[in-house]
């Protein structure tokens, strides 16, 4: 069911987005840093509860900081598995005393979006430090039962006829942009077997053993055209970052990431009959404006990748390709660690594996570590300038959420 909301008198029309636009530009991002990323160790199954695993992961955080957690006077969380709590719930939980606090349910979109929160009430003053923390448990049946009641959209006009879940929908996405733009299975498996590459050197990664094209090919199918490998697998984890002034990271000797540029969306292109592209596109001219930088500038990307399809069109709704030509873009590129065009260097959630909501966290952690030159064996060398982005909330159709980022070095 779609509601439209009707009935507003003429004289309370919205004003047209162009002139909102030219009227009100995104605020810069000025005096605030992102320090201590940490992740805690993937499992591909857990006993322990969503609680433990973001518990964990914000120990860690603040460990990394030299902080204990009554240093902490704001706090965000996402988790899928947190129910019946949220980030309120976990206030008691984790024995914190806030004045900022919030809730990001939007999947592989919340890392961008948290930030986004968390830096403006940084440099608004309503908070000093911020942790923002995303994890999920993944028990042997946990990802069925969440995908049972995942959305309305999807229960009402997708489960009762028998189909149903993420693979499903993304094969249809898939598929139209392999008619549409010629791209190969062997196009999206370069992607894979690239990141499979890149997480050979991460510590934490899941997936430990070597991947050949000819492995990808030739992989078991899941749902036309989506075999074995362009799937995620689920598992337990948790990630984390801390949100301050550059002045108190800087007093601190905290390596710090700077934001340079940052965008939001929410539902974009909605006349689009099957996704195609994603909300990056109505707002990367502002992105780059704001970092006063061009594609070309970008030292690596950390796309948000639960299928190789999402990356693709990244690569081309973020500005380094256009439309169409994603296919080409990645072929005349080697998207590893030492590449021409290094891609989600801690291999990404395709070979790391998929935290639940800690997926849409995975890839800026890695890019706070990038630019802070603090990546160990996934480091890019010479790494200045980091895009990462994010993608989430899949409905029987489409995903709704989109962001990105481009993180630069600060200067301690």
């Amino acid at each position: 069911m779609i509601l439209h909301l009707n009935g507003a008198k003429q004289s309370d029309a919205p004003i047209e987005m162009e002139t909102c636009r030219a009227m009100r530009q995104r605020q810069k991002y000025d005096g605030v840093a992102l320090v201590a990323p940490y992740t805690e160790p993937y499992a591909r199954y857990s006993s322990h509860t969503a609680h433990w695993w973001i518990a964990r992961a914000l120990r860690g955080c603040l460990q990394t900081a030299g902080l204990n957690k009554n240093a902490l006077d704001g706090f965000c969380a996402s988790s899928f598995s947190l129910a019946p709590d949220t980030a309120v719930g976990l206030t008691q939980h984790l024995g914190l005393c806030l004045r900022w606090l919030d809730h990001i349910p939007m999947g592989g979109a919340s890392a961008i979006v948290a930030l986004r929160r968390a830096a403006r009430a940084v440099q608004a003053g309503d908070a000093e430090i911020i942790a923002c923390v995303a994890g999920d448990t993944n028990h042997t049946d946990s990802f069925r039962k969440l995908l049972s009641g995942f959305s309305r959209f999807a229960s009402d006009a997708a489960y009762p006829y028998g189909f149903g879940g993420p693979n499903m929908s993304f094969a249809l996405l898939t598929d139209h942009y392999m008619k549409t733009y010629g791209a190969t299975r062997a196009d999206f498996g370069k992607i894979c077997v690239a990141q499979r590459d890149n997480a050979l050197h991460a510590p934490g990664a899941l997936m430990t053993k070597p991947l050949t094209l000819e492995q990808y090919l030739n992989a078991r199918m899941i749902s036309d055209p989506i075999a074995l490998f362009d799937c995620v697998m689920p598992c337990a984890g948790a990630e984390a970052f801390l949100v301050m002034t550059t002045d108190r990271a800087v007093k601190m000797g905290l390596p710090f990431a700077r934001i340079s540029g940052l965008i939001e969306r929410h539902n974009a292109h909605t006349d689009d009959p099957i996704q195609f592209r994603g909300g990056w596109t109505m707002d990367v001219d502002e992105l780059y404006a704001m970092a006063e930088a061009t594609p070309e500038q970008i030292d690596l990307l950390q796309s948000y990748d639960d299928y190789p399809v999402i990356s693709m069109m990244q690569m081309e709704d973020l500005g380094f390709c256009a439309k169409g030509e994603g296919p080409a873009f990645v072929r005349r590129h080697d998207l590893t660690i030492d590449g021409s065009f290094p891609h989600n260097t801690s291999g990404g959630q395709i070979s790391g594996g998929q935290a639940g909501a800690a997926g849409g966290y995975l890839g800026l952690v890695e890019a706070i570590r990038q630019v802070t030159h603090t990546a160990g064996s996934t480091q890019v060398k010479g790494a200045k300038r980091a895009m990462v982005s994010g993608f989430g909330m899949i409905n029987y159709d489409r995903g709704l959420c989109t962001g990105a980022a481009i993180l630069e070095a600060g200067d301690i």
